[in-house]
């Protein structure tokens, strides 16, 4: 249908009644041009009422009484039927946080994010400088998208198309900071420190009843199971009586015959809903010790039943406010009619619907399934479409028509000559096209097999570089002359060098499936321990590093060392890794040939460790050494049964002080499980790599010398 921009019409569709309101903008302020409610014969929960088809005729007496409806329509959806979570991101960048976001729906929304409808953002008061999203808080708002076609059906039925579909609560948020809060929020500055004051908002409904908790800036909100119908039912069920005939004297409480037993009759419904509103309340300050509630309003019809505010009151100990009136809405015409006038509690959320479909809400996330705008947006395309096609035709066939009759106008002997002409040129072309396109194949055919060749034979040599290189980088004693030194030479707990028991390697797809969660949190707090013991620098970035990505191979080394002095604090156990091995992984390079020169010689390059693809160098676990026995290499049984045997031969007999080695040592052994990341990068690769920073380095030394001369001239 055609859609005007003149207004928006806010729709609730209630259990008792469907509420409508439409607004529009007047020198920036919002205008009431009308409203409609429409109560139903059933309350819609009844067992004998049929939700679809009151719902569908208050939907047809709103067409009938407002001439149909072509402006912006924007409807909601109870509480319960969606969800609603904020949270606080880290200090990124504005045009990070959908990827974060997005991290943080498949976290918090408990289904396939392609069964969801979901939208979000930036809460107001959020601290954005320069780009970075430093102080902020993110709503993220989700609902199953068979349920949000559910609550769209009743509309799509009646030929009424929604624009927006918003939570109630939210658009409960929405009436409140821009009718009550508009001037903290229009300031735009929030001190999470010194937060203002909050008001807890308690929409009683007729199942259940929606409490939000907010300062304008921030919201908490929570659906309780209780409503209206509960004090209904109370009376059904100790009076004796129909539902009908309790629901009206539930409203009547003040005219019955015996109003206190009404009242004592309802008390246990006063008391449990003062009890969800209590409870409600402890759990959001113990959540924020900083909130101050100050005040409480209380919206829905139920608000009218007799003594029900002034309990609220009594018992919650909060000043209490029925919400009878809109500060900033404006049109007398329909705010002076009776029927509106005793129903503007049950306006509240259509209020704020319409502030949101005129876009001066603070939050405007809309659950409308996106497939449904898409369709929309090619429906709105389609005459454009179809104008161009139709002019396309039109030009078509008007060439069409002009080259008919050109030809008709031409002699067919006239071109027999040139068209055999044609024909023999086209023939002597297909033949050198043939030609060409056979050779051009067997060119390729060569370049494969050359590629395939010299590939292979760097190929065949990178698993003995990169042992070469892993067995390089580990850490080894620097005997004097090449000397292996005894237990007694250089003790076991003076030995800095490292034992690999075991060489391990495993092949990935993508590393980022290696790189989960838990092995990125161990990595950056290695790499900040690494850092604070050898004084290097910790990146600024580094909780931003996503991982290695891409296929490639993680290399484990089952190792263990004896350097455990417990003398040595800080530089012993897993610390004495984080010193030489992982600085050396991290730092340092390893001579390689690349070829040979002209009389047979080998040519060496140095390359580094990240240079021939080791990266993410990892300590695994952070084990404690332990004390072991192992076998003395000093220890000759022979030799010592030899000296005692000449001793006994001499006739002296064996000396009981004589120094005896132990032919077991007890040393502090440390095993430890270490990984590194490969990603193969064959020798041309690297070669490539290294000319191409040295270019760019003489670039950078020729402009940063052209800066100094021009810098001299000028002086």
């Amino acid at each position: 249908m055609a859609r005007s921009s003149s207004g928006v019409w806010g729709i609730e569709i209630g259990q008792t009644a469907l509420k409508a309101l439409r607004c529009s903008l007047v020198d920036g302020e919002p205008v009431a041009d009308a409203f409609d409610f429409i109560e139903y014969p059933k309350i819609l929960s009844q067992p004998e009422a049929v939700a679809e088809e009151l719902i569908a005729d208050a939907l047809e007496q709103l067409l009938e009484r407002n001439d149909a409806i072509t402006e912006k329509v924007c409807i909601s959806v109870p509480g319960q039927s969606g969800l609603a979570k904020f949270f606080k991101p880290p200090p990124v960048e504005v045009k990070k946080i959908a990827d974060i976001v997005r991290y943080e729906a498949r976290q918090q929304i408990p289904f396939d994010l392609a069964d969801v409808v979901w939208d979000f953002q930036m809460m107001p008061g959020s601290m954005v400088e320069e780009g970075y999203a430093l102080e902020s808080e993110v709503g993220l708002f989700a609902m199953k998208r068979e349920q949000a076609y559910r609550q769209m059906t009743p509309f799509d039925e009646a030929n009424i198309e929604v624009d927006q579909v918003q939570l109630a609560p939210l658009a409960l948020y929405n009436m409140l900071a821009f009718d009550r809060m508009h001037e903290r929020v229009d300031a735009g500055v929030f001190d999470s420190d010194d937060p203002p004051p909050s008001t807890v908002l308690l929409s009683i409904g007729t199942d259940s009843s929606d409490l939000i908790v907010t300062n304008g800036f921030r919201i908490w909100q929570r659906s309780m199971p209780i409503g209206g119908n509960h004090f209904t039912r109370q009376l059904t069920k100790d009076l004796k009586m129909t539902f009908a005939k309790a629901e009206h004297l539930k409203r009547n409480a003040r005219e019955a015959v015996d109003p206190k037993l009404i009242f004592q009759t309802m008390r246990p419904v006063f008391n449990d809903l003062v009890t969800e509103v209590q409870r409600s309340i402890g759990f959001f300050r113990s959540i924020d010790k900083k909130a101050d509630i100050k005040e409480l309003i209380v919206t829905g019809n139920t608000v009218k039943m007799p003594g029900l505010a002034a309990y609220l009151g009594k018992n919650l100990g909060f000043d209490v406010h029925v919400l009878d009136r809109f500060n900033r809405l404006g049109g007398d015409d329909v705010l002076s009619i009776p029927t509106f006038r005793d129903n503007i509690p049950t306006f509240a959320v259509c209020y704020g619907l319409c502030l949101q479909g005129l876009g001066v809400s603070q939050i405007h996330a809309s659950l409308v399934p996106r497939e449904i705008l898409t369709q929309r947006m090619i429906r709105a395309k389609k005459p454009w479409t179809l104008a161009g096609l139709a002019a396309l035709m039109v030009g078509m066939s008007a060439h069409y028509v002009l080259t008919e009759k050109s030809w008709a106008t031409t002699h067919d002997d006239l071109w027999k000559a040139p068209q055999a002409e044609v024909t023999r040129m086209k023939t002597y072309s297909d033949e050198h096209l043939s030609d060409d396109a056979n050779l051009n194949s067997k060119l390729t055919y060569l370049n494969d097999i050359g590629k395939e060749v010299s590939g292979n034979s760097e190929a065949r040599l990178k698993w003995l570089e990169i042992i070469k290189v892993v067995n390089d980088a580990i850490p080894r004693p620097d005997f004097p002359d090449g000397k292996v030194l005894g237990p007694k030479e250089l003790p076991y707990l003076d030995r800095k060098d490292f034992h690999v028991q075991q060489f391990e390697t495993k092949y990935y797809e993508d590393l980022s499936l290696w790189y989960t969660e838990k092995v990125a949190r161990r990595y950056r707090d290695e790499y900040r321990s690494w850092a604070r013991i050898t004084g290097n620098p910790v990146p600024e970035d580094l909780n931003e590093d996503l991982g290695p990505t891409g296929p490639g191979w993680v290399i484990q080394l089952n190792c263990y060392h004896y350097y455990n002095s417990p003398d040595r604090i800080g530089f012993e156990g897993s610390n004495h890794v984080r010193n030489l091995m992982t600085t050396s992984f991290m730092k340092s390079s390893v001579e390689l040939p690349i070829g040979t020169d002209a009389n047979g010689k080998r040519i060496m390059e140095t390359f580094t460790l990240p240079e021939m693809g080791l990266t993410y160098p990892l300590l695994l676990d952070d084990n404690k050494d332990k004390l072991v026995s192992i076998a003395n290499p000093d220890y000759d049984a022979d030799a010592i049964m030899a000296e005692q045997m000449k001793l006994v031969a001499s006739g002296a007999a064996p000396s009981p002080d004589a120094a005896v080695e132990a032919p077991m040592l007890q040393v502090r052994k440390l095993e430890f499980i270490y990984q590194i990341v490969w990603q193969e990068k064959i020798l041309s690769e690297r070669l490539e790599a290294k000319e191409a920073a040295r270019l760019l380095a003489e670039e950078e030394a020729a402009a940063t010398a052209a800066a100094e001369e021009s810098a001299v001239v000028e002086e």
